[in-house]
């Protein structure tokens, strides 16, 4: 089938747009976008991911105050109409690679927005994510990041936010292809044989995204229990790479190596703050400092895994309604970590097994992995550039560095 797309000259295969190159339901494609304020304690994520091989998009809206999260979830068959509009929620892309417009209309939920996100510099394409096991490609992967700002509207059981550019800031990233097993529609590994475990695992992750001063940028950081840093075979597999940006018009400063030394909450994996030190390609030194200024927002209510929609079903799955599907729940994420467990699946089975393992704390224990962050960054010249950000950190398992068993 045709649809609007097939009318632009850059098609990267013999079909129209509506076909895929895979067969495989884990290939996917779609956008985060964050809007947030350090001084609000406020963050808006939202965004959507196409399967095409479910022919099911699905899509989101979580606002966090404080700790407060509260999320409207929506999905649809996605070829009945190949754009990016889910009832009232919709995606308007002004200017490509640069500005985009973010709009939820009043809808029985109260949550509503009204905002056109900027880029404050150019989009970084990460390295390739590629992993494989027992000879299958799991990952296979393209992903772009950009740091942002923002103008527009936030409106919440009857508060209104105003988001000016400057006091507001944003981030966001787009990516498309094999990320991993996409639950409840693969991943059944009691099927297969035992994995087979090669290179070192992933203990600590960080990924960044932030505008401080004159200075905005991105970085990403995977290391082992031993705090190595060296290529990993799984979806977040580069070791480390980074780049900070004046703007748009300046050369752009490549990272090449980075310490941390992070801080947690007594007795948790909770981060509090930190430092990291970086020597880009030309050799000097930078440095960004940053402290935690809200609770952490919880990506299970996005539906991004098992159990994150009341039928126990994710992002991927079909919600019964072909032309649209929409809930939302609200929960109070204040104090981490927290009681969780996953909507059930609605065919039985072990409802434990929904868990993000890379979220779980222990039990039934979770806490989140994405921080709002005030931050300063020390440029080579010593001068101190303030501002904030988007950081993604989690522990898994055993790492030394910090004691963590």
């Amino acid at each position: 089938m045709l649809s609007k797309y097939d009318e632009y000259p850059v098609h990267q295969a013999a079909r129209p747009f509506a076909h895929i190159p895979s067969t495989d339901y884990s290939w996917d494609d779609g956008h985060y976008i964050g809007v947030f304020s350090a001084d609000e304690k406020v963050f808006l994520s939202t965004g959507f991911r196409v399967n095409p091989n479910a022919d099911v998009v699905g899509a989101y809206a979580l606002f966090n105050v404080a700790g407060r999260q509260f999320t409207l979830r929506l999905s649809r068959c996605w070829r009945r109409q190949i754009d990016t509009v889910f009832g009232p929620l919709s995606f308007d892309f002004i200017e490509p690679l640069k500005a985009l417009r973010l709009k939820l209309e009043a809808n029985d939920s109260g949550l509503s927005f009204d905002i056109v996100w900027t880029g404050v510099s150019p989009a970084f394409e990460e390295s390739h994510h590629i992993a494989e096991m027992r000879g299958r490609i799991t990952t296979d992967q393209t992903r772009y990041s950009q740091p942002g700002t923002a103008q527009g509207w936030i409106q919440f059981e009857g508060r209104c936010w105003e988001v000016t550019p400057g006091k507001w800031g944003g981030a966001r990233d787009h990516s498309w292809g094999l990320y991993s097993d996409r639950k409840p529609l693969g991943g059944h590994r009691e099927w297969l044989p035992p994995r087979i475990e090669s290179g070192v695992p992933r203990a600590l992750h960080v990924w960044s995204l932030f505008h401080a001063g004159d200075w905005s940028g991105f970085y990403n950081l995977n290391e082992s229990p031993t705090g190595e840093q060296g290529h990993l075979n799984d979806f977040h597999g580069t070791p480390f790479e980074g780049t900070i940006y004046k703007g748009w018009n300046c050369e752009p400063v490549h990272l090449v190596a980075a310490t941390h030394k992070l801080r947690f909450q007594p007795g948790t994996r909770v981060l509090s703050g930190g430092t990291l030190n970086f020597r880009d390609h030309l050799g000097r030194p930078w440095e960004q400092r940053f402290e935690v200024m809200s609770p952490p927002w919880v990506p299970q209510t996005t539906g991004y895994t098992p159990g994150g929609w009341t039928d126990g079903g994710t992002i991927h799955t079909y919600h019964g309604n072909e032309e649209l599907a929409m809930e939302w729940d609200d929960f109070d994420f204040s104090q981490q970590p927290f009681d969780y467990k996953p909507y059930p699946p609605r065919n039985g089975g072990d409802q434990h097994a929904n868990f993000d393992t890379f979220r779980l704390v222990s039990g039934d224990k979770m806490q989140g992995v994405e921080f709002l962050i005030r931050t300063e960054i020390v440029d080579p010249e010593g001068k101190v550039h303030k501002g904030q950000g988007h950081l993604e950190n989690f522990v898994f398992g055993r790492y030394d560095p910090y004691g963590f068993e």
